[in-house]
């Protein structure tokens, strides 16, 4: 936990350097090394009866409890963590107006959110990787901007939000999309223990702590007085803190070798660098200090496709460190990266060493070829044949679910919304007005203003007349795919092409923030091969690792999905599913196979799940039972070869010509 506990302590130092995102496994004790940090942090002092925790010193201008008198006497209290709940809604972040007031009475009736809660203190976000995408993304602004806005109809609050952002997930549970990454400054990697001795120590504290709470405060007491007033100190030192131009030059070449998007990277590097220095008492920043920053900013920065890790080279870090030191300082603006004969020929994964965390990537193949070797020597009814590597993904074509839904925020179906998308009606509230409609609002009050005496100053409004925004956007749905693996699907280049298009449907999962399950279905039975998850990475592990062989099925992959989705509606009933069945549509095992997967197909139409079925029959005779299946499911069907996003443009153009064609030889004739 060394990275994590110095990731909090330097933002604790200095909050500019952006935060921190914490990964790692359940059960590692995340929430409660960031809980921890609080009571480290300094008192603050603030505004008396101040709702946004002004500095007395220099009051926010803008605050919607001010203007502050600064002569008064300040008030002072401990730093705050303000812990956001998963379910949280937009308008419990950034504050709330009461519009009816403020249309009626002219007020602005404002209740303050929890990021003017968290203002000069922690704001805490557990399992962030489940937060809404356009909540995270109002977080991340208002992070870096310093400031809330929030806008309703003409009324407009603004006040100051500066705090400590730390998030943690479970990388297990679905990732983060790269942009929103590259929003948190740091970000660290942690796991449990291996060691007894330390699971030991850390089992006795922890039954010691129950034993007598108090008791083993007090022992701890000293040690945390002392860690905080370090923390005081380092801030102090904060300033006087020189970032040389032989460390800026290290860290802009570090930031250039690993080809980090934009100069976030380079600006976060150098704000953790001089953190780091005025956390070791010093006033010049080092060598080591840029190193240190570049473990904890770079590796989430380098992530250039959905389904791969976190991760930095090590030994590519420390020759790049190791160039940009040995270059002349007073070299132009070319000699400020790395050369031509740079890290990127050395040092790399590819190297003799590995290195670094992109390393085990070569060891996991290793193990897949290891699992192949000894599959021979097993004895079984149909051996599965070694797994067939995944084509390259390509963009796909949408699929979608037909009707308006309401499940969560996503980029997949049409759904009714409380935030994002487009208005498209206006209705009477049911509860507490959310997003007022004003033109159906006036329209609803013009008519009575006579008979409610207007005198022609202000419009005499009633509840009655209030309308809100029925909004209309888009939501993430629960993709399930039922993959064939059977003999009928086992030649090597037809498999490795069906294992594209289904990872090339996982990256579209992934980019349209939707859950993922996976069935597959070989030999006597079919598997759940991955239960529902946000995590489209396990997708794609499991999918490379699928083996192929033995009889096909069909009906028992068909009838695993329709009980996986019974389940599912049950712990999620506002996600609708998509069913995505990847086969050539053969089923062998009897006489009854066909007719019997034909049967759990009418099933799983009864059930009103929407179905694609994904037709990889190949060959100049082809069958058709795909499509028969299609059918059967009451959803589409779609060639394999169609599935790609161009293939469709090539169709309407295809046709275009055609069509050109045709009416030239009427011409001609």
């Amino acid at each position: 936990m060394d990275d994590l506990r110095l990731s909090l302590l330097l933002n604790a130092v200095s909050p500019q350097v952006g935060g921190v995102l914490v990964r790692g496994e359940k059960g590692t004790a995340k929430s409660t090394m960031v809980r921890a940090l609080a009571g480290l942090l300094p008192s603050i002092a603030v505004v008396d009866g101040c709702r946004f925790a002004c500095d007395p010193a220099a009051p926010d201008a803008q605050c919607p409890d001010g203007p502050h008198d600064t002569a008064a006497p300040a008030a002072e209290r401990a730093t705050r963590l303000v812990e956001l709940p998963v379910g949280v809604s937009e308008d419990r972040i950034v504050g709330s107006l009461d519009l009816e007031r403020a249309l009626a009475e002219g007020v602005k009736a404002y209740e303050p959110g929890l990021l003017a809660a968290a203002h000069r203190g922690v704001l805490y976000i557990d399992e962030v990787n489940l937060l809404n995408d356009h909540l995270v993304d109002l977080l991340l602004d208002a992070a870096a901007m310093g400031r809330s806005y929030v806008e309703r109809e003409g009324v407009s609050v603004r006040h100051a939000a500066r705090f400590l952002l730390v998030g943690t997930m479970n990388p297990e549970e679905g990732e983060l999309r790269p942009q929103l990454l590259d929003r948190f400054g740091l970000t660290v990697e942690v796991a449990a223990t291996r060691e007894p001795v330390e699971r030991a120590e850390v089992v006795r504290r922890r039954l010691a702590y129950d034993a007598d709470p108090e008791g083993f405060a007090e022992r701890w007491a000293q040690q945390e007085k002392e860690l905080a007033a370090r923390i005081t100190a380092a801030r102090a030192l904060l300033p006087a803190v020189l970032l040389g131009d032989p460390a800026l030059r290290q860290i802009t070449a570090v930031c250039a070798a690993f080809e980090v998007d934009g100069l976030r990277a380079d600006i976060v590097m150098a704000r953790t660098a001089v953190a780091l220095a005025a956390w070791a008492g010093r006033t010049e920043v080092t060598a080591e200090d840029v190193r240190t920053a570049a473990q904890l900013a770079l590796p989430h920065r380098r992530r250039r496709n959905p389904f791969d890790a976190p991760g930095l080279d090590e030994e590519k870090l420390d020759q790049t460190l190791e160039q940009s030191a040995a270059e002349e300082p007073d070299g132009g603006p070319d000699d400020d990266g790395p050369g031509p004969e740079g890290p990127p020929d050395g040092g790399g994964p590819d190297g003799p060493s590995g290195g670094g965390q992109d390393a085990p990537e070569p060891e996991a193949s290793g193990q897949e070829n290891s699992g192949e070797e000894s599959a021979p020597s097993r004895t079984a009814p149909a051996p599965p044949q070694p797994a067939a590597p995944a084509a390259s993904p390509y963009r796909t074509r949408l699929l979608t679910v037909p009707g308006l839904g309401e499940g969560a925020g996503g980029r997949r179906s049409r759904a009714r919304t409380d935030s994002g998308g487009h208005t498209v009606r206006a209705a009477r509230p049911t509860g507490a007005l959310q997003r007022l409609h004003l033109a159906a609002t006036v329209q609803a009050a013009a008519p009575h203003q006579l008979a409610r005496g207007r005198d022609g100053r202000a419009l005499r409004l009633r509840r009655d007349d209030f309308r809100e925004q029925v909004r209309e956007g888009r939501e993430s749905n629960l993709v399930l795919f039922v993959v064939d693996a059977s003999g009928s699907m086992a030649a090597r280049q037809r498999m490795s092409a069906v294992k594209g298009a289904v990872l090339s449907l996982l990256m579209d999962a992934y980019q349209r923030r939707d859950k993922i399950g996976m069935i597959t279905f070989r030999g006597s039975e079919a598997v759940l091969a991955l239960p529902p998850t946000s995590s489209v990475e396990v997708g794609a592990a499991r999918l490379e690792q699928l083996p192929t062989g033995g009889r096909t099925p069909l009906a028992a992959g068909l009838l695993r999905a329709h009980e996986t989705l019974r389940l599912e509606r049950l712990r999620d009933p506002r996600r609708r599913p998509l069913l995505v069945v990847v086969t050539d549509g053969r089923a062998t095992g009897g006489s009854q196979a066909l007719p019997d997967a034909r049967r759990a197909a009418q099933l799983l139409a009864a059930q009103g799940t929407a179905a694609v079925v994904v037709d990889c029959e190949s060959g100049p005779v082809r069958l058709g039972l795909a499509a028969e299946l299609a059918q059967h499911l009451a959803g589409e069907a779609v060639r394999l070869e169609e599935l790609a996003a161009d293939s469709v443009t090539h169709l309407v153009t295809d046709l275009i010509h055609t069509d050109r064609g045709h009416s030239k030889q009427k011409e001609a004739a």
